[in-house]
């Protein structure tokens, strides 16, 4: 058995739509899109990651482009199982051979048994012989300093690119969540539907993804708004390749309906909170992770909307993968956190 221990090897997986996160050793070591590459004909892989990025929306007949995860779950079997390997094949000074590999993955709150069973189906394909899964808000309550045993109420809005998972904490154990999947993804999407409908201009998914981060804003009012950027596209009344500028103000038009939705689920959440857990929600205030808490003045309209304290975590979006660390670190303390599977 010591010789068997000696090669065990541990890896910390936040398995996100948009990005997925590596821990190991307890270092983030990778820090990918989720994306793979394939062989259209074939299904051979071909890349992953940033590589396959670079690729997407620019393929020709030969080669395709897919996202494995859909609303934060796996969609695409094959291709979920060829990123995630490839994936731990790019973490550095890991022994690849005679190795007991044991994985802790992050996981939707609202997740089905099902779309569980394929993540764990997924894990064995990549031969982990102990396979563990936590939810998101649990895992970022961990990610961000939280004392999760404590009988004190606290309230965690993860964003993501698939889904928002909002969820009230108390015990070691989620007292209640909402699961949405109105994300990232989506308000790239609007962002799309709102400049074909208001310029005649066609953007790709990578092209809103930028429009996001560099404008991007839930409220029309900022303190230091940043300035308009260039975006190209093609024009639909011509066909031809044509520029505009965009600024924040447009982009909080276009996603406003998808953010009043957000809104609306942590209202929801609020009303099914028990007045115990509410009197200490009032006291600590709710916490923004995920790559949405990045959004600008979002944190502002979610405090006009609950008349709550609002914070953004520091770097939110490692904040899931941290906490899916530290129950790594930690497995026999926090093993009623999480579901298991060993082979």
């Amino acid at each position: 058995m010591g010789l068997f221990s000696f090669f065990k090897q541990e890896l910390a997986i936040d398995l996100g739509t948009a990005n997925t996160l590596i821990v190991y050793e307890e270092k983030v070591v990778v820090d990918e899109p989720s994306i793979v590459a394939m062989d259209r004909n074939t299904r051979e892989l071909l890349a992953v990651g940033i590589k396959a990025m670079h690729m997407h929306e620019k393929t020709h007949a030969n080669i395709m482009t897919v996202r494995p995860l859909k609303d934060g779950v796996i969609a695409d079997f094959q291709a979920a199982e060829n990123m995630i390997q490839g994936m731990i094949n790019m973490v550095e000074g890991r022994r690849k051979f005679f190795t007991h590999l044991k994985m802790v993955i992050c996981i939707p709150s609202g997740i089905t048994e099902v779309e569980k069973r394929a993540v764990f189906d997924s894990a064995d394909h990549v031969d982990s012989k102990e396979t563990y899964l936590i939810h998101e808000p649990m895992a970022a309550a961990l990610g961000i300093g939280i004392n999760v045993m404590e009988p004190m109420g606290n309230m965690i809005i993860d964003i993501g690119g698939g889904t928002t998972e909002i969820a009230v904490i108390a015990l070691a154990g989620i007292v209640t969540d909402q699961s949405i999947r109105t994300a990232g993804d989506e308000l790239n999407d609007d962002i799309v539907e709102y400049v074909k409908r208001m310029h005649n201009l066609l953007i790709g998914e990578r092209t809103a993804e930028r429009i996001k981060k560099e404008v991007g804003s839930a409220i029309v009012d900022l303190e230091n708004p940043p300035e308009k950027i260039a975006v190209n596209g093609r024009d639909l009344l011509t066909g031809i390749p044509k520029q505009i500028f965009v600024g924040h103000e447009e982009v909080a038009e276009s996603i406003d309906k998808s953010i009043a939705k957000i809104e609306d689920a942590i209202i929801r959440a609020l009303e099914e909170t028990p007045p115990e857990l509410s009197s200490d929600i009032y006291r600590t205030g709710i916490f923004l992770t995920g790559g949405g808490a990045l959004l600008r003045g979002l944190d502002k309209r979610i405090a006009e909307k609950t008349k709550l304290k609002v914070f953004v975590a520091d770097d939110p979006l490692r904040a899931v993968v941290r906490g899916t660390g530290k129950a790594l670190k930690h497995t026999k303390e926090y093993t009623f956190l999480m579901d298991r599977r060993s082979m």
